[in-house]
């Protein structure tokens, strides 16, 4: 983590503090004082960033021969078009495109810092030129990017192997934690409905924040509005390793928050209520109140990931199990549910979804709406959201 605060967000000031650093560049940081004459090279950086771990491309800084930045950290004079520059490049230059998020810092004098953040990319490899060649960023001075050929990958495959095997882990984890917490409670879960969103960076690769700033962030991102809050207020923050799991104190509701210090928000809790469901008791759950929890955690996911400043790939997850016999309804259509287990997956980066949220919350409860049995109209679906996320204090 370069800065303390989303890209898009950055100030002039802020490039001139990160520079009094002394920061070197290195397999996730680069500098610059011009955009490169030679586009071709250019696209290299950018995609041997996102071949590998992602990174951060600095605009308007002198390196010295330590490879650190060198002061006078002024920038370069103010550019209106760098931006669509830089956009062409990677659409001329790299296959496939790699999708970044740019900021141009405008500071006195008309001068500026550009600053180019690269995602860890999952649709490597990106082949640049007409040779359609692969690069992935070493870090090292002598050889920033190193040529792989596109078939043979086994640094990169590997790399991502472990990531995934950390976030199966912290899923793995987050998980046994809420089942912990219910045989504290002595509540048996066998036969409920459990119902689980959760959100990670796509390959974890390091901690994005100190543990013991959690509760301060935790705090921070709370999200609430009239239908609740997340995590819930008022409930008990509870440390655990890597990260802090906000546990539930209210009667006859079971869930928990975590937030882990890699990314990862897992929201898990017993679903639904007992009510009456034609003529007979049974355990309903509503797709309204289903809404109203996606759009509790998407809010405060975004928050987070802000506040942790990643903006790579995203791995969510949607799980409902022991849903057999659940009873759904919305508005006047009830269901019965066939399935005994749910589960639906979605990758994007955080740019993504902050531009399309309604559209994302709108079509993953389309979907979770028919796998409990109930076809429910588009229109009314972006009616539910689009008011519940208006309630968003």
């Amino acid at each position: 983590m370069l800065f303390n605060k989303p890209i898009n967000d950055l100030t002039f000031q802020d490039v001139v503090d990160f520079c009094k650093k002394e920061i070197p560049e290195g397999k996730q940081l680069d500098y610059k004082y011009l955009l490169p004459k030679n586009k071709e090279k250019f696209a290299k950086t950018i995609a041997s960033f996102a071949n590998a771990l992602g990174g951060t491309i600095i605009i308007g800084v002198q390196d010295d021969k330590n490879d650190k930045p060198a002061p006078p950290f002024t920038g370069i004079a103010y550019h209106e078009k760098i931006r669509n520059s830089i956009e062409d490049i990677i659409q001329v230059y790299i296959d496939p495109i790699v999708f970044v998020d740019i900021n141009t810092c405008v500071g006195p004098n008309n001068r500026m810092f550009v600053v180019i953040n690269i995602p860890q990319s999952n649709l490597t490899p990106h082949l640049v030129g007409k040779s359609k060649r692969a690069y992935i960023r070493t870090g090292q001075s002598s050889r920033p990017e190193m040529i792989v050929h596109p078939s043979k990958l086994p640094w990169l495959l590997d790399h991502r192997k472990k990531s995934e095997r950390l976030r199966h882990i912290l899923y793995d984890k987050a998980e046994s934690h809420f089942d912990n917490y219910l045989k504290m409670k002595n509540i048996r879960q066998d036969g409920l409905p459990v119902w689980t969103l959760s959100v990670s960076p796509l390959y974890p690769e390091e901690q994005l924040t100190d543990y013991k700033l959690l509760p301060q962030l935790i705090k921070e991102c709370t999200t609430q509005a009239w239908f609740g809050s997340l995590p819930g207020e008022g409930y008990p923050l509870q440390p655990v390793q890597d990260g802090a799991t906000v546990i539930s104190n209210v009667q006859d509701i079971h869930k928990t928050t975590e937030f882990n210090v890699y990314g990862l928000l897992m929201d898990k809790r017993i679903a639904g209520e007992t009510k009456t469901f034609n003529g007979h008791k049974a355990r309903v759950v509503s797709v309204e109140k289903l809404a109203q929890e996606l759009v509790l955690f998407f809010v405060t996911a975004i928050k987070y990931l802000n506040k942790i400043s990643f903006g790579g790939s995203l791995y969510f997850r949607l799980k409902m199990s022991n849903s057999h016999a659940l009873r759904v309804s919305l508005g006047k259509q009830k269901a019965t549910v066939l399935e005994d287990y749910l589960r639906m997956d979605r990758t994007f980066n955080l740019a993504e979804l902050e531009d399309g949220l309604s559209a994302t919350i709108q079509s993953i409860l389309q979907e979770a709406a028919w796998g409990l049995g109930i076809p429910a109209d588009g229109e009314i679906l972006k009616t539910l959201v689009d008011g519940f996320l208006g309630d968003i204090e």
